[in-house]
């Protein structure tokens, strides 16, 4: 009997100590004057990435997206510019849409163009933006403690009463946000369920990793891996030395990208 409760403990304990998730650093990329977010184009060797330079609310016109390549260097620091504070990105359709201060541009793609920039009013600080395969794009306004859709560029409220939202993401039929240290489920009814809570810090950043789980970041500094029954754990912990703000991953190399803001660099790890 005694050797089965230890046969059956150490079976335990491996398990638990395989299942802990980590990162191994691949690369950093340094001079990006403060970038928030980064996605990675799907089918694509492109990475682009937002650049606040500057302050988060400020209406500037210094800020901007640059690309890379996937090694980290630098493709064009100036791929799009004159924009103000701009944060998080989505793809769609070949136009990237970014969420600046109390508008999105959309931009198309091909030839960094402008397409159109929306205004959405009564915002403060738009955040980040996901779209579903509809094209139905929802933008956070961390400040308002609000959700926006935006229907054929026109926008309207989605849902209120989100303190701090921030990340958002839609899977299926369902938008994931990051509301405050919680993160949410929220049906096409507007009903939210929450999925996981007591992060350390507010969330930042939330990204599905294809089986149910998430990667959320908080930007003091710590990345959690969230598994789908709600339970998280700790994956990285850089309080005091860097912050991690919006992610990017890359699901068929398990690459994750974390924009370091203050630090002005952008770093790549691969998800073990």
């Amino acid at each position: 009997m005694k050797r089965l409760v230890l046969v059956a403990c150490a079976a335990f304990l491996t398990t638990s100590v395989f299942a802990q998730k980590q990162l191994t650093e691949l690369w950093e990329t340094k001079g990006l004057p403060t970038p928030e977010s980064l996605l990675h184009a799907p089918n694509s060797d492109v990475l682009y990435v937002s650049l606040i330079d500057g302050e988060a609310m400020t209406k500037d016109g210094k800020g901007g997206v640059a690309t890379l390549n996937l090694d980290g260097t630098i493709k064009d620091a100036d791929w799009f510019t004159g924009m103000d504070a701009p944060k998080g990105l989505a793809l769609h359709d070949k136009q990237l849409y970014v969420a600046d201060v109390t508008s999105v541009w959309v931009i198309d793609i091909g030839s960094g163009d402008l397409v159109k920039q929306i205004e959405i009013p009564g915002a403060v600080m738009l955040n980040d933006v996901t779209i579903d395969d509809k094209g139905v794009v929802y933008v956070s306004d961390t400040r308002s403690g609000k959700i926006y859709t935006l229907k054929n560029y026109k926008p309207e409220v989605f849902l209120e009463n989100t303190p701090n939202v921030n990340g958002l993401k839609v899977v299926g039929n369902d938008l994931f946000a990051l509301v405050g240290p919680e993160l949410w489920k929220i049906d096409n009814k507007k009903k939210s369920t929450v999925i996981a809570k007591g992060f350390e810090l507010g969330g930042d950043g939330v990204e599905p990793v294809g089986n149910g789980d998430f990667l959320v970041t908080c930007w003091g500094g710590i990345i959690y891996y969230v598994k789908s029954d709600g339970s998280y754990e700790k994956i990285l912990d850089v309080q005091g030395k860097m912050n991690t703000a919006d992610l990017g991953f890359h699901a068929p190399t398990n690459t994750v990208y974390i924009p370091t803001f203050g630090n002005n660099s952008v770093k790549a790890y691969t998800l073990n």
